[in-house]
């Protein structure tokens, strides 16, 4: 699993945790979130995040 964090705001999306304050379930891959997913803390799309190393 991997993880994916916002180049603007520095919020992290670790596809093991999911993120369910906003309904997204434990195991969702970043590829499987919607496209118009948007970071929960700031509001920028996906476009703004980079995969962690």
């Amino acid at each position: 699993m991997k993880k994916y964090v916002c180049e603007v705001c520095g919020y992290v999306y670790d596809e093991a945790m999911g993120d369910q304050d906003n309904g997204i379930e434990a195991g969702v891959k970043w590829e499987d979130l919607p496209e118009d997913f948007v970071c929960p803390l700031c509001g920028v799309g996906k476009d703004q995040f980079a995969e962690e190393n």
